[in-house]
């Protein structure tokens, strides 16, 4: 008797490319999400307050997220990075999230929406 032969083929994952039409429904949906994140220093969402530079998706799902702070000394250093992560990697379609926070260019209150100054008196 001959041995079998295992008809066993490699198992890959398949990955899905998105259309740039699901790209930016992403892109939109992660706004949304970003928006209902805040600094517990400040009554307007981050996004309003410009702290957010730039919401990129690759056709795999990727999304980054470039982002600042106030400050480098903000006490919400560490959690707003991370909530804004939470809440992007949560999104249907969305196969990873990377978050960079940068320093430059440094933020400055003039990058707040017009509704924003508008929350905070300015």
């Amino acid at each position: 008797m001959e041995p079998k032969e295992s008809q066993s083929t490699p198992s890959f994952e398949t990955i899905r490319i998105l259309s740039t039409i699901e790209q930016s429904l992403i892109q939109g949906q992660a706004i949304e999400a970003i928006r209902t994140c805040y600094d517990p220093e400040i009554p307007v969402n981050i996004y309003e307050m410009g702290l957010i530079y730039e919401v990129k998706v690759a056709a795999d799902g990727g999304v980054l997220v470039v982002m600042t702070l106030t400050s480098p000394s903000c006490p919400a250093a560490q959690s707003i990075p991370r909530e804004v992560e939470t809440k992007v990697k949560g999104i249907s379609g969305v196969s990873e999230v990377a978050v960079k926070v940068v320093w430059e260019p440094v933020w400055n209150p003039s990058m707040m929406s017009e509704a924003a100054k508008l929350e905070l008196g300015m």
